[in-house]
């Protein structure tokens, strides 16, 4: 499809961690933005924080997009989606509450505009690193190529027992698979290419409303980092052991935009990824920077550290040209987590 460089964007969930940054990144390239927001209340956050953009960003109410036509207003008269909305958390009890959201909603932005999308060049779908990796007890380099079936067979096999991560992975291979597959099915009827993004862990600043400024609503992953780098909840253990691969919000946001920018990258998925990290590198970065946060596991050494799970993230560099130079650093982002996080009142209360 040709290079989509100006026109109206639609952001799915825009009122998520990654989506604000997206609908950030766009407006500042000179796209205009409709956001879709399951109320109108988490609409009025989106509306104050660029209201220097005026009616270039216009939010709508998707309250359930599973249901049947959910976006077929939602898509008219947009040149490029971005597809961000699916629940990311883990602790959903049965498989289906992670499933159903991420598959139906998938197949409902799809089907919206496979019949009114009619000035849609390109689809992008933020899936996640979950759908790639696969645990070996083996060191192991993944790329583009792997799926993570194991995770779909084992919530099959075990339902409600199954690991809580094995639910969120099996959620978005599920929903990742259907995307292709329905593109494939359709590639006679659909004017326009589909585009996965594969990020692993993402941290960095927040944009998106946190209730009563209250870290502990943070989302997922930047909880996790607040947890760990901030209060020191973790052991010795855990922070020298855990850990797969991250990137820096604001370069993940970047990385949609490119999706729709470069031509090449049509029919393809990337994987997303700054690098490795273990948990302690993320506490060594934030102590170095502030030394009254905690220092954690004294006898770590990153240069002995095992990384199971790695991610061949090249394919990003030859058709986005994302690459080491371009993606923030660690203590980059970490310094701009703990600057934000400081204002907010959340380091040193």
């Amino acid at each position: 499809m040709p290079t989509i460089s100006s026109g109206s964007v639609l952001v799915t969930g825009a009122n998520g961690y990654i989506a604000v940054w997206i609908v950030k990144t766009l407006l500042e390239q000179g796209y205009s933005v409709r956001g879709t927001v399951r109320s109108p209340s988490k609409g009025s956050h989106l509306k104050e924080t660029f209201k220097e953009y005026g009616d270039r960003l216009e939010v709508v109410v998707v309250e359930n997009m599973i249901t049947e036509g959910a976006f077929d207003e939602a898509v008219k008269g947009v040149v490029g989606i971005i597809h961000t909305a699916s629940p990311v958390h883990t602790h959903a009890d049965d498989p289906d509450e992670l499933i159903v959201p991420a598959v139906g909603g998938t197949f409902s932005i799809l089907r919206s505009t496979l019949l009114h999308g009619t000035s849609v060049k390109r689809l992008v779908v933020t899936s996640s690193c979950a759908t790639v990796v696969q645990e070996d007890p083996n060191p192991r380099v993944f790329d583009e190529e792997s799926f993570n079936d194991l995770a779909v067979k084992e919530v099959e096999l075990k339902g409600r027992e199954a690991r809580p991560i094995d639910k969120y992975r099996a959620s978005k291979t599920l929903a990742e698979r259907a995307a292709w597959r329905f593109v494939k099915e359709h590639e006679r009827d659909i004017g326009w290419d589909l585009v996965v993004l594969n990020p692993p862990w993402v941290f960095g600043p927040v944009l998106q409303h946190v209730a009563a400024n209250d870290p502990q609503n943070l989302n997922t992953s930047m909880l996790e980092w607040f947890n760990n780098v901030v209060k020191g909840k973790r052991d010795d253990e855990f922070l020298a052991s855990i850990g797969t691969a991250w990137v820096d919000v604001r370069d993940l946001a970047l990385a949609h935009v490119l999706a729709l920018q470069k031509e090449a990258a049509g029919g393809h998925r990337f994987i997303i990824s700054a690098g490795p990290y273990k948990w302690q590198d993320l506490v060594s970065a934030a102590h170095a920077i502030d030394s009254s946060l905690p220092a954690g596991n004294s006898s770590y050494e990153p240069s002995i550290a095992i990384h199971h799970a790695l991610f061949d993230a090249s394919k990003a560099d030859q058709y986005l040209g994302l690459n080491k130079a371009t993606y923030k650093s660690m203590e980059a982002t970490t310094a701009d987590i703990i600057n934000q996080f400081k204002q907010n009142g959340w380091i040193g209360a």
